[in-house]
């Protein structure tokens, strides 16, 4: 069956209205963040899947044709700057024609499928960039175009191994003041993964007053003068309050389920790249703060996670 979605006029026509319906059988939706933060619900597609649907013309006037130069249906995938909307940068073009130039005298229906649709990157919205997958129906008309937009989501998996994905350490000093080991079971996290650590205190001569844990997100967008840094802050864990004696060990055990978090995104066509950092802070009771931040990499499993596994991933031990 066909699931219409939220579309957007473009151009100046007005004697006919476009409909995109994309086939859903079988097909989940996903939350996609909007620009303004608020999120909607977008069919979801993995890379070599077919985009297929019904594009519907409806006269605005019955019995008046509509003349036009042309009627196609394309399939675009796009990064927007959003800081600088005029210089979209499209990745990816197919384009099917759906009536050659002529005229419609009565309202239409055009079935379309774009197959084995290469998708090799996953949607997303930051705070600067956005990219995005739609199919577009364009009207070509001497007097204004008429054209509308259907958005779907995508998402990338992956499958790393677990060889090479040893625990990783940490180490916080303040000469003759402070010493602090933080170590946690590996670099590379599943979006559903369960962060397992611990920290060791081995020499403790300030009063510390609060210690958490953050996952940082950095988001880098443009080149050269016109590159854009942003951080967020995608969740954060209270670790102790108060101050610990040497010796003490605190265990961390941080469920990823539930954070906003995409995978790891890694310079895309030049224009952005997405990493993640774990960053331990330490405040003392006079309000000083220590940080200490590693990179970590973020990825979306391929399969489906089991009850068993879920169990053997929470219960691992450093």
């Amino acid at each position: 069956h066909l699931t219409a979605g939220k579309m957007s006029i473009l151009g100046l026509g007005t004697s006919a209205t476009i409909d995109i319906a994309l086939s859903d059988a079988n097909r989940r939706r996903v939350d996609v963040r909007r620009e303004d933060g608020t999120k909607e619900k977008l069919l979801l597609y993995f890379d070599g899947e077919a985009v297929a649907g019904q594009a519907r013309i409806d006269l605005k006037t019955p019995g008046k044709k509509l003349e036009h130069s042309g009627i196609k249906v394309e399939f675009v995938g796009r990064i927007d700057l959003l800081y600088d909307k005029t210089k979209p940068f499209e990745f990816l073009y197919h384009v099917k024609e759906l009536a050659p130039p002529g005229a419609l005298n009565r309202s239409s229906v055009f079935d379309f499928e774009f197959v084995n649709v290469e998708k090799q990157h996953e949607t997303y919205t930051g705070l600067n960039v956005r990219l995005r997958y739609f199919v577009r129906v364009v009207i070509a008309r001497r007097l204004g175009t008429i054209a509308r937009e259907q958005d779907i989501a995508v998402h990338t998996l992956s499958a790393y191994p677990d060889v090479g994905n040893s625990s990783v350490r940490m180490e916080i000093g303040i000469e003759d003041c402070l010493h602090i080991d933080f170590e946690y079971s590996k670099a590379r996290y599943h979006l559903k993964d369960t962060l397992v650590g611990r920290i060791t205190f081995l020499l403790v001569r300030i009063k510390i007053k609060h210690m958490e844990l953050a996952i940082i997100k950095r988001e880098t967008s443009g080149s050269g003068q016109a590159m854009f840094h942003e951080t967020e802050s995608m969740g954060r864990l209270e670790i102790m309050d108060g101050t610990p004696a040497r010796g003490d060990l605190v265990p961390i055990r941080w469920f990823l389920t539930g954070l906003d978090l995409t995978p790891t995104i890694r310079d895309v066509h030049h224009r952005f790249s997405v990493r993640y950092f774990l960053n331990l802070v330490i405040v003392d009771e006079e309000d000083r703060k220590y940080y200490k931040q590693q990179e970590i990499t973020l990825w979306r499993r391929s399969t489906p996670i089991t009850r068993s596994e879920k169990t053997r991933d929470a219960s691992r031990r450093l």
